[in-house]
């Protein structure tokens, strides 16, 4: 791996409102994105979170969906060209599974739902379940034993999760099955639907995963900032990549350091290997920082043998504040952390 300390024993603030903390140096390896999106058409702060949609006939007409928290939901194709907009106010993050895909909207209050067309890749809003809480925050989908699991997080803490048979999913029936308080505020998370568990983050803690069959279980801790293994706070977007073999990853994304720790799937979860998204060697890509939602996806793809990660800019050099996601080979990752030599 390369040796990368630029904010090495620095102290900065993770944004004007938070305290200064210790961006303690790790041994990093460099990556550059393959290609971005189009920006955000508004200015500020705005995107948050993408979504990966493969689609199920022609994996080279799959769809990337970003949220935008002030507007709604921007859809893309494989080259990062806007494709459509969807009008639902503010949603801040989103997931997929199937053609169905979800996002946690504050504006409503509610889980905003969503089916996705594989003949003509359109993607429609077709209601809301309301969360019977004030401002959904994360959102993460899941898919165990042929039901549809929604689970929002929240910034005091909570996270819900509802649950709807998959094939009623349109049908917006999802009930509140169980809630679960933690310490401090939770964005993001990811469900491993084959482990039956969540991963979640709490922003100034590390990162949680708690079991979604045994309503008695307790959340069992898997990495913390204080452990200075990579993360520091904001403890923001969570995604896995899992491989045909079984094997796979948890990746977080460590927002002010501008950095991702990647962690093996399996117990007792040892960190694997820790990336900064660099800029392109021709130019034609920006470097990636302060990144909020992210999404990983093992599908080969076209040009993507191994999937990919996609994650979300917080600006880019020609604007500064035109904000957009970047996508990345996951093979370059594997190259770069030497995840393809073990054994």
């Amino acid at each position: 791996m390369k040796r990368h300390f630029p904010l090495a024993a620095l102290l900065v603030a993770a944004c004007a409102t938070e305290p200064a903390q210790d961006i303690y140096e790790v041994e990093t390896a460099n990556v550059y994105a393959a290609f971005e999106t189009d920006p955000m058409p508004t200015k500020g702060d705005t995107a948050d979170d993408p979504a990966l949609w493969v689609n199920p006939d022609d994996a080279s007409k799959s769809l990337i969906l970003g949220t935008n928290k002030d507007e709604g939901l921007y859809v893309y194709d494989l080259t990062g060209k806007k494709t459509q907009f969807i009008d639902t106010g503010r949603i801040n993050n989103v997931d997929v599974r199937g053609n169905v895909a979800i996002a946690s909207n504050d504006e409503t209050n509610s889980i905003s739902w969503f089916s996705i067309d594989p003949a003509t890749q359109t993607v429609t809003h077709i209601g809301d379940t309301p969360t019977l809480k004030d401002e959904p925050y994360g959102i993460c989908a899941g898919l165990i034993d042929d039901n549809f699991l929604a689970i929002p997080t929240y910034k005091d803490g909570t996270i819900q999760v509802w649950s709807v048979p998959y094939d009623e999913a349109a049908g917006l029936n999802a009930e509140l099955v169980r809630t679960h308080k933690f310490d401090s505020q939770l964005e993001g998370c990811v469900v491993e639907d084959d482990g039956r568990q969540v991963f979640v983050g709490e922003e100034e803690y590390g990162i949680w995963k708690l079991d979604l069959v045994n309503d008695e279980s307790t959340p069992i801790s898997v990495d913390s900032i204080a452990a200075r293994q990579g993360l520091v706070a904001d403890v923001e977007g969570i995604s896995i990549w899992k491989g045909e073999e079984g094997y796979g990853y948890l990746v977080a994304s460590a927002q002010a350091a501008n950095r991702y720790v990647i962690y093996d799937l399996e117990p007792p979860h040892a960190r694997v290997g820790v990336i900064s998204i660099v800029e392109s060697p021709d130019g034609s890509v920006d470097g990636v920082t302060h990144t909020d939602g992210l999404d990983i996806n093992s599908t080969p793809l076209p040009g993507f043998p191994k999937g990919v990660m996609i994650v979300q800019d917080d600006a880019n050099p020609k604007s500064e504040i035109d904000q957009n996601y970047k996508i990345i080979d996951w093979a370059r990752i594997e190259a770069a952390t030497r995840l393809n030599d073990r054994p």
